[in-house]
């Protein structure tokens, strides 16, 4: 049971400028039009979509939690009226995590395209997980545990997360043993799966960190942190690969006291597994991971 989609319009211009008067500008369309249209959905909808007052227009509870639902389709409907307008063909987009985004897949991003020319790629990235139901993401890559019944989730790659610094605050702070990491600042990432005190209780029992110097909720921040060199963090040496191997950041310790753990995944519903754009993708990806295995420790 579809709404009238002129009404849907309408609804989301208004919610989104939160004026009648300027939704209508938008649409070309008289403000008397454009409450009508707004009347004829809250009566298909049988409930108030918004509280109207002398101080301006604002959403009801219910049409909150509709435009919730409903903006994000229509936002798949005009990306792809867009596509089909500029003659894009074969698109795929892919939402990733934002630090997994910026450090390990924009790097590697240019051998996709130049193997896969007829791809036209669409990357976005948040910390927020893509909801397929809108139709606007053909592949999701999440970081954390995998709890998302129905759908398909395959782990990127084994990480090695290890304490990572610059070499000069390595150096300078004679960095030997776990104990001597209590003695310099620590920087924490809170939305890491790893945390510093799973990794005391893994390689220093008797001992963990009692304050952090810097807390960040990106992997990519804390990382700088540690290039600018204002402590130890820990990270996954993929994430930080750039920063390794251009000798920014070094391991504070040899590979014994790493922590391992898989958590990337490449997440989409199964009927997306069989687009050839997909396809490609998923294929590419499992290149890329597989020289990325055969390097770590």
């Amino acid at each position: 049971m579809l709404p009238p989609l002129p009404s849907l319009v309408a609804f989301e211009a208004i919610a989104r400028r939160h004026s009648f008067a300027l939704a209508a500008s938008e649409l070309h369309l008289t403000p008397s039009a454009v409450s009508h249209q707004v009347a004829r959905l809250e009566n298909f909808l049988g409930v108030k979509l918004f509280d109207r007052s002398s101080r301006g227009v604002k959403l009801s509870p219910a049409g909150e939690a509709y435009l919730l639902r409903v903006a994000g389709a229509l936002g798949a409907i005009s990306a792809a009226t867009e596509d089909v307008r500029q003659g894009v063909r074969n698109s795929l987009y892919v939402h990733a995590s934002p630090s997994f985004a910026s450090l390990w897949l924009m790097p590697r991003i240019s051998r996709f395209a130049a193997a896969h020319p007829g791809v036209s790629l669409f990357l976005s990235a948040s910390h927020l997980h893509s909801d397929f139901e809108l139709g606007q993401v053909d592949v999701d890559i999440r970081y954390g545990v995998p709890a998302w019944p129905q759908l398909v989730a395959r782990p990127v790659f084994r990480e090695v997360i290890l304490p990572l610094a610059s070499p000069a605050f390595i150096e300078r702070h004679e960095l030997r043993s776990a104990a001597d990491l209590l003695q310099v600042p620590l920087i924490q990432s809170t939305v890491n799966v790893v945390q510093w005190t799973d990794w005391f209780a893994a390689h220093a029992p008797s001992r963990r960190p009692e304050r952090f110097a810097l807390r960040f909720d990106r992997a990519m921040m804390a990382l700088d942190a540690a290039v600018q060199g204002l402590g130890v963090a820990l990270e996954s040496t993929a994430i930080a690969g750039g920063h390794l191997e251009s000798g920014r950041l070094r391991p504070v310790f040899d590979p014994q006291w790493a922590i391992n753990v898989q958590a990337h995944f490449v997440v989409f519903p199964e009927r997306h597994g069989y687009r050839s754009e997909v396809v490609q993708f998923l294929d590419w990806l499992a290149t890329e991971t597989l020289t990325e295995q055969s390097s770590l420790p």
